[in-house]
């Protein structure tokens, strides 16, 4: 059973970065893509990254591309979301999910929201001078 917890968020200025964590309470993430999404206020929930836990082979949306950085971390079974010269508009609540691993191998499934099983509670990045 996958149990997720994000952590990490907060409160920078532009410019700043920010490293968000995606842990697997329930087990391994072993045969699942873990993707995050970001949600501002009023807005649908948008693909932001996702990570082949067993292929280790990542995307991104292109807005991000350059700047964030998404990584696994085997020993502690969690994923990492590095988020670099951050701007105004990455603000929103940031959720981890998990889709199967089949999702990888449809384009249109892995910056699918309705494709993931699971998600984690979110947590607040707020960027702002």
């Amino acid at each position: 059973q996958v149990h997720l917890v994000e952590s990490g968020g907060g409160l920078v200025q532009p410019g700043d970065s920010l490293r968000l964590s995606c842990s697997n309470s329930g087990g391994s993430f072993s045969d699942y893509v873990i993707g995050w999404f970001r949600q501002a206020p009023g807005e649908e929930r948008d693909f932001v990254s996702v990570i082949s836990w067993n292929l280790g082979s990542t995307a991104y949306t292109n807005s991000v591309k350059g700047r964030f950085i998404i990584s696994r971390d085997n020993a502690e079974n969690t994923v990492h979301l590095q988020m670099l010269n951050l701007k105004p508009e990455d603000t929103g609540v940031y959720y981890c999910a998990t889709g199967p691993q089949s999702n990888w191998y449809v384009p249109a499934a892995i910056g699918d929201a309705s494709t993931y099983n699971t998600w984690g509670q979110g947590t607040q990045v707020t960027v702002s001078s």
